[in-house]
């Protein structure tokens, strides 16, 4: 399924979408400022810096987590994750259908799987495939389960990956699928950021770090090449190689029955790219659309997003259209002969974007969102127009979304409903045969009956209209003084959209307090041209956006300042690191998890000369003179009135890194201003490497903000 995941629940953990780097990457850095005292932070394993990290941590637990009322709040939304009563998604791989599932007596996880006719059941009966519990122990390893990759259309081998301790950067493993074990002498790679797939039982497609000059200034694979069963990897053949300061390269085989064909991908930048059709003899043909159109390919169809309007053939096509052509005739034609006929699927209006979609066996279906608020359609090929049918919308102010079970084999679809007091439900259903029937419920974590949802529109300073979302107890009095959490990510085209959270329902709202997400410009809300409003030079939209929700609880009478907390992760802990700078006097208290935090030598940091799209590069005098202005690193001064701040990271994070958050924190303390650091050691950009770590980390922030907002 493709599609803009809504990332509420998740980017609370400061999840991203980006590059990845490993921490023993080798980027060439920048020349060092001599005036920056903090620079000594950036060495992220050495002894001393550790020893730094262990000591602020303590300062921390001791004063916001060693209460009896933090571990009460811990060990409830460890209880939320750990639920036994959570819907499993599954994936369907063969004849079965699989799920990767943590709990209590399982903290590394599971993956397992089932019987349709099983899972349908309340309480399904669940075959292990791997105890990542037990390979753990044996290999006196911290594993963290990073995904698997099956050959199709047998799915009698996979590749596994794995991660030591969450970081990005992970190891591949062949699998026997039938045999449930991995294969002896099989396809193996050591630790690395790998992008591999499988060509056929005896052949993959391998990008990968080769050694000196293999991986691009990104700290991605450079070279992608054919690698043969028994045989070195220092034989495989070169398929292709990117330029070094191109983002990454990737190739991969759709096996589709009767549609075999091999594509490589050429990532430029985040947001520009070149796919490739490698053909039987390794030669190359370029899809020719423009490189910021994102292209999938389906059996006989081509589709196509331009994130700008794109005049072609005498029409212009607007920017987060939906297109499709025939594969074939499109990569053979010409415009002038009218091979290259383009049918619009969908066009996006002042108030909808394309969120998504996905197909099944013969028909398409999409995911539109208006005014944020989902709505399905089913599309069916056909000459001319397709064929457009309904498949439903949200509730009020809730999140649907549908994919495909098995989009080679049949129109089955799952499809879920989710809002802020609505918990998920699951639903099966075949399109044409029928409504979807729920399947699976998840369980409700607090009351929802106490709260309502609601949707406003706030004016930011230039007169853009943005909304956000309201979550408050049914009795609220608007007398200005109720403690107000403010979620906000505003990058990368992302969404947040309503979804339930039992964390934010027990850790904030059954105290009184109110959540709200703010659906800032740089996200996907409104397609490419709301993520476009605040890339780069007008980066400072995206805060003045967030700053106008703030303004708009206060005319409301919703909070006020001194009662108003703000959060983000990753992307967002910059947002919120720009609202402490830039914002102070509209907020109580703020907390910036894995955040991107110096500006300045971001591009020199883990794995930011991936971002230079999104954000602009310093090295260029020209674009650091207004990068500086969104770098709360640099902005921090002496004699502000700066509300408290909490800075939470991960040191295995490989793709922020932690080295932000550290030298943020110690120039606020530097400075005398009330400031606390947390850094686990394990984690990853999720900051958490199962879900004990992850309560702790999400009970470490809301408490934080509502000891000082209460």
């Amino acid at each position: 399924m493709t599609s803009k995941t809504s990332v509420w629940l998740a980017l609370a953990l400061g999840l991203t979408l980006g590059g990845m780097t490993h921490a023993t990457d080798k980027v060439t850095p920048a020349a060092p400022a001599s005036n920056d005292p903090n620079l000594w932070l950036e060495n992220i394993d050495g002894a001393k810096q550790l020893d730094w990290v262990k000591q602020q941590n303590a300062e921390t637990v001791k004063k916001y987590a060693d209460s009896t009322e933090f571990k009460q709040l811990d060990a409830r939304i460890l209880e939320v994750l750990d639920s036994n009563t959570r819907i499993p998604m599954v994936s369907k791989i063969g004849d079965h259908f699989y799920n990767f599932w943590r709990d209590k007596d399982h903290p590394k996880g599971l993956w397992r799987r089932t019987t349709m006719d099983e899972y349908r059941k309340e309480k399904p009966a669940w075959e292990t495939v791997i105890d990542l519990d037990a390979l753990a122990k044996t290999e006196s390893e911290n594993w963290v389960w990073h995904g698997v990759e099956c050959l199709k259309p047998a799915y009698q081998r996979c590749l596994i990956s794995l991660s030591r301790g969450g970081a990005d950067a992970d190891v591949v493993r062949e699998f026997d699928l039938p045999g449930k074990q991995f294969v002896k002498g099989g396809f193996e790679l050591p630790e690395a950021k790998s992008r591999v797939a499988w060509m056929d039982q005896d052949h993959l497609y391998v990008a990968t770090d080769f050694g000196p000059g293999s991986m691009t200034t990104s700290s991605y694979p450079r070279i992608v090449k054919a690698w043969k069963r028994g045989t070195p990897l220092s034989s495989a053949t070169t398929v292709y190689e990117a330029k070094h300061d191109d983002m990454s390269v990737s190739a991969a085989r759709d096996n589709t029955p009767g549609f075999e064909r091999d594509f490589v991908v050429r990532q430029i930048a985040f947001y520009d790219s070149e796919t490739f059709v490698r053909g039987k003899d390794g030669k190359l043909t370029k899809i020719d659309v423009p490189t910021d159109a994102n292209t999938d390919v389906h059996r006989e169809w081509l589709l196509i997003e331009p994130r700008s309007d794109w005049n072609v053939g005498g029409k212009v096509y607007k920017s987060g259209s939906l297109l499709a052509a025939r594969f074939d005739d499109y990569m053979q034609g010409k415009y002038r002969q009218g091979k290259r006929e383009l049918t619009v699927l969908f066009e996006p209006t002042d108030s909808t974007a394309l969120d998504g979609y996905s197909w099944t066996r013969h028909q398409l279906i999409l995911n539109v969102m208006d005014d944020v608020v989902n709505k399905l359609e089913v599309l069916t090929p056909q000459a001319g127009d397709w064929k457009r049918e309904s498949l439903g919308g949200a509730p009020k102010l809730s999140t649907i979304a549908a994919g495909a079970v098995d989009e080679d084999a049949s129109d089955d679809y799952f499809l879920t409903v989710t809002g802020f007091l609505q918990p998920t439900t699951l639903y099966y259903g075949t399109l044409g045969q029928g409504e979807a029937q729920a399947i699976k419920h998840s369980p409700s974590f607090f009351d929802a009956s106490r709260y309502a949802v609601s949707q406003h529109f706030a004016t930011s300073k230039d007169g853009t209209r943005v909304p956000y979302f309201e979550i408050a107890p049914t009795n609220l009095k608007a007398d200005g003084k109720n403690p107000t959490l403010q979620y906000g990510y505003g990058g990368f085209e992302i969404s947040l959209q309503p979804n339930y959270s039992g964390n934010v329902g027990r850790a904030w709202l059954e105290k009184g307090g109110v959540y709200v997400i703010a659906n800032i410009r740089g996200g996907g809300e409104y397609g490419p041209r709301w993520h476009k409003a605040a890339l780069k030079a007008n980066r400072l939209r995206a805060y003045e956006d967030f700053a106008a929700v703030s303004e708009d609880l206060f005319a409301r009478k919703i909070t006020s300042p001194q009662h108003l907390g703000a959060m983000g992760g990753s992307n967002g802990g910059l947002l919120m690191g720009n609202m402490l700078t830039l914002y102070p006097q509209l907020y109580g208290a703020i907390v910036s998890q894995v955040a991107l935090l110096d500006m300045q030598r971001y591009t020199h940091l883990s794995a930011g000369a991936s971002w230079i799209a999104e954000y602009g590069d310093p090295d260029k005098p020209a674009e650091w003179s207004w990068i500086k202005t969104f770098s709360p690193y640099a902005n921090a001064k002496a004699a502000q009135k700066y509300p408290p701040v909490l800075f939470t990271t991960s040191t295995r994070d490989d793709r922020v890194g932690p080295v932000h958050a550290r030298k943020m924190y110690a120039k606020m303390d530097q400075l005398g201003y009330d400031t606390s650091f947390y850094e686990n050691i394990e984690g990853g950009h999720g900051a958490a490497a199962d879900n004990k770590q992850s309560a702790f980390m999400s009970a470490l922030g809301y408490s934080y903000l509502w000891e000082h907002v209460k």
